[in-house]
C-alpha cells in the first residue's frame, strides 16, 4: 500500500481509490477489512478494503543497463546508435567499451574488427589428430593442453580444466595407453590397471627405439601403395614407366659439385663471333634421327638431345665429351627438350602425347601428362615454373608441377585454327607468341587463354614451324626469327609495336617441309640454319647475306645452335643421329 500512500490529496484521487477498495471487496465478512485512507495530512480506514501482501522477486543481476539518463545509475552509450535522447556526461561518452579485451591491441579494444558479439576469437592451427585426441582427452579426463600454449609444454599453467587431474594422468591423453600395450609388455597387474585407466607409462628406450621403426616401415609401406597407384593410373592412361642411366664415372667431385655444375673453369669470351672452320667433334649414340638440341642455360657446358629413337641424352662439352646421363620413358619419338631456367630440371614431349618433366641430376621423372594431341613444342617459364606444350588439337596446354596431377592442367589458349608449332616468351616473360598449321602468329597474355592480344595473318604467310628469340632467349628478346616453309626467314620485332621487319630477310636455303631450328650468334652479328639437304647455312645479320655453306649432315640438318659462352663454336644435328660440334 505503499503506493497507494504517495498520492497527494485531491478529491479526484479519493474517489479513484473509494471505487477501488469497492472493487476489490472480499466475498467472506468475517474476515477483518482495512482501508486505506489517501488525504493530506493523515490516514483513515474504509470497510470493505482487505491487506494486500507483496513480493518482490529480483530475477535478473545487478547490470548496467542503457538508459535515458534520467535515473541515478549512470547511464551507458552505445557504440552503434547514432542519435542520443539525452545529454550525457563526457565520462559516458569516452567510457571503454564492455565485453572480453583483444591482446592484440594496446587499449584492448578491436576497432570495427570483432568477428564475434561478445568480442574477438584467436584463431589457431592443429593438426587433426591432436585436436582429437585433446577433445576425447577432455570429455574424459575433464583437461586439455591450452592450443595457444606449446605442443611439449609440461606446466599445470597451459592446462584447460580440471589440472588436479592433470597432476594425477601426469600429463597423459586418453590416445597414450590402450589394453594391448598393457598386454605387449607384460606389466603387473597394478601397472596394467594404470594403463587401462589411461594414465599411461614412460617408455623405454628400446620401446622408442622399436616405435620408431614401426613408423618407418610403415611410412615405406605408404610411399610404395602410392607408387603402385602412381603407376596403375600412368598405365590406364598410356604412359610408359620411365627409367634412366647415368654414364660418368662419379657423380661428384673432391669438392662435392654434381656433374651437372658448371666447371669453375669456364669463362666467356672476348664476344666477338667467327665463323667456324671445321668439325672438331662428333657424338655418337643415338640410333635414329636426331630431332632437337639444347644448351644449357648461360654456360653450355652441357648439351641436351632429342632423338628419334625415344631417348633424351644430355652430353659433356668440354671434358670427356661424352654422354652423361640418358633419360628413357617415351615410346615413340621426341619432338622437343627444353631445359629450365637454372638448368636443374627438363620437360619433354614425344609422339605418344606424353609430357614427361624431370630432374636433370637425378634422372628421376618429377611428373607427367597425357597430353590431349600430338605435341609439337614445350617452353618452361622461367617465373613460376609452369610447362606450356602447343598441341595437334589446336591448343597450348599449360601444366603446373607444383599441384597434383589431377588438378595440374591450369589454362587453356584456345584459338589457333591449327597444330600449334612454337612457343616463345617476349616482353619479360609477360606475354607469349605462338605459331601454327593455320599460317597465322598470336600473341597471348600469360594466363589469359580466352583471347590473343594480337593476331597477325597476312595472304602470303606460310606456316612457321621454328622460331628462335634474339639475341637471346633470356625471356624479352629484341627479335623474332620464325623459320617460314617458303624457304626464308622472316624477322618480327617484340618491342613497342610487335611487327614484321621487311628488311631482314633471309633466304637460298630449300628448308620446306622441315621445322629446320634458327640460330644466331650472341653478338648477333651472323644467321645460321640447316636445311633439306643436309647443308649449314651462314647469312650476316646486317646485309642478309649468304656468308658461307658447310655440308653439315647425310640427310636433313634440322638443328643449329650458337654457343652462348663460345662465340665460335655451333653444334648441329640431323636424321643421321650424329650431333656435330664446330670450331
Amino acid at each position: 500500500m505503499d503506493i497507494v500512500g504517495g498520492y497527494g490529496s485531491d478529491e479526484a484521487e479519493k474517489e479513484v481509490a473509494t471505487e477501488v477498495a469497492a472493487e476489490n471487496a472480499p466475498a467472506q465478512q468475517d474476515e477483518p477489512a482495512v482501508v486505506a485512507e489517501v488525504a493530506a495530512g493523515g490516514a483513515g480506514v474504509y470497510a470493505g478494503v482487505r491487506p494486500i501482501s507483496t513480493m518482490v522477486v529480483r530475477a535478473a543481476p545487478d547490470v548496467q543497463v542503457l538508459g535515458d539518463g534520467k535515473g541515478s545509475a549512470v547511464a551507458m552509450v552505445s557504440n552503434t546508435s547514432k542519435i542520443v535522447q539525452y545529454n550525457p556526461t563526457f565520462e559516458q561518452l569516452w567510457a571503454p567499451e564492455a565485453g572480453p579485451l583483444n591482446p592484440y591491441y594496446a587499449n584492448g579494444v578491436t576497432p570495427g574488427m570483432r568477428n564475434t558479439l561478445g568480442g574477438s576469437m584467436e584463431r589457431t592451427n592443429l593438426a587433426d589428430f591432436h585436436f582429437e585426441e585433446q577433445y576425447q582427452t577432455f570429455n574424459t579426463f575433464g583437461f586439455a593442453m591450452d592450443p595457444s600454449a606449446a605442443s611439449d609444454a609440461k606446466a599445470s599453467t597451459d592446462v584447460v580444466g580440471d589440472s588436479e587431474m592433470w597432476h594425477t594422468m601426469n600429463g597423459r591423453s586418453v590416445f597414450q595407453a590402450t589394453k594391448r600395450d598393457a598386454k605387449k609388455r607384460k606389466m603387473t597387474d597394478a601397472a596394467a590397471e594404470k594403463v587401462l585407466k589411461g594414465q599411461g607409462i614412460e617408455l623405454t628406450e628400446e620401446e622408442v627405439d622399436a616405435l620408431g621403426k614401426d613408423m618407418e616401415a610403415a611410412a615405406e609401406v605408404d610411399k610404395a601403395k602410392d607408387e603402385e597407384k602412381k603407376a596403375s593410373k600412368k598405365k590406364a592412361e598410356g604412359l610408359s614407366e620411365c627409367s634412366t642411366a647415368f654414364h660418368g664415372k662419379e657423380k661428384t667431385d673432391y669438392q662435392g659439385r654434381t656433374w651437372v655444375d658448371a666447371p669453375s673453369e669456364n669463362k666467356e669470351g672476348d664476344g666477338a663471333s667467327y665463323i667456324p672452320k671445321q668439325c672438331v667433334h662428333t657424338w655418337t649414340g643415338h640410333t635414329k634421327g636426331v630431332h632437337s638440341i639444347k644448351w644449357f642455360p648461360k654456360t653450355g657446358h652441357l648439351l641436351l638431345s632429342a632423338s628419334m629413337d625415344g631417348k633424351v641424352k644430355i652430353w659433356d662439352v668440354y671434358n670427356s665429351r661424352k654422354c652423361m646421363r640418358t633419360y628413357m620413358g617415351h615410346t615413340k619419338p621426341v619432338r622437343d627438350i627444353c631445359f629450365s631456367e637454372d638448368g636443374r630440371q627438363i620437360v619433354s614431349c614425344g609422339y605418344d602425347k606424353a609430357v614427361r618433366y624431370w630432374d636433370t641430376e637425378t634422372g628421376q621423372e618429377i611428373q607427367s601428362w597425357k597430353a590431349k594431341g600430338v605435341p609439337f613444342c614445350c617452353k618452361i617459364h622461367p617465373g613460376d615454373d609452369n610447362i606450356l606444350v602447343g598441341c595437334s588439337n589446336k591448343n597450348l596446354l599449360q601444366w603446373d608441377p607444383r599441384i597434383k596431377e589431377e588438378e595440374s592442367l591450369v589454362q587453356e589458349y584456345i584459338q589457333h585454327l591449327g597444330s600449334v608449332n612454337t612457343c616463345t616468351f617476349i616482353d619479360n616473360n609477360r606475354r607469349i607468341v605462338t605459331t601454327s598449321d593455320d599460317k597465322k602468329l598470336f600473341v597471348w597474355e600469360y594466363g589469359i587463354g580466352t583471347a590473343p592480344m594480337k593476331h597477325v595473318a597476312e595472304p602470303w604467310m606460310h606456316s612457321m614451324p621454328a622460331v628462335t628469340a634474339a639475341p637471346s632467349d633470356n625471356g624479352n628478346p629484341k627479335y623474332l626469327l620464325c623459320q617460314s616453309l617458303d624457304n626464308q626467314i622472316l624477322v618480327y620485332a617484340t618491342g613497342d609495336r610487335f611487327k614484321l621487319n621487311k628488311k631482314k630477310l633471309f633466304t637460298g636455303h630449300v628448308s620446306a617441309g622441315y621445322a629446320c631450328q634458327v640460330g644466331i650468334s650472341p653478338d648477333m652479328k651472323y644467321v645460321i640454319s640447316g636445311d633439306g639437304d643436309g647443308r649449314l647455312w651462314l647469312w650476316d645479320w646486317k646485309s642478309s647475306k649468304v656468308y658461307r655453306k658447310l655440308k653439315a649432315h647425310d640427310g636433313v640438318c634440322i638443328g643449329a645452335i650458337w654457343h652462348p659462352m663460345e662465340p665460335s663454336k655451333i653444334a648441329t644435328c640431323g636424321w643421321d643421329g650424329l650431333i656435330k660440334f664446330w670450331d
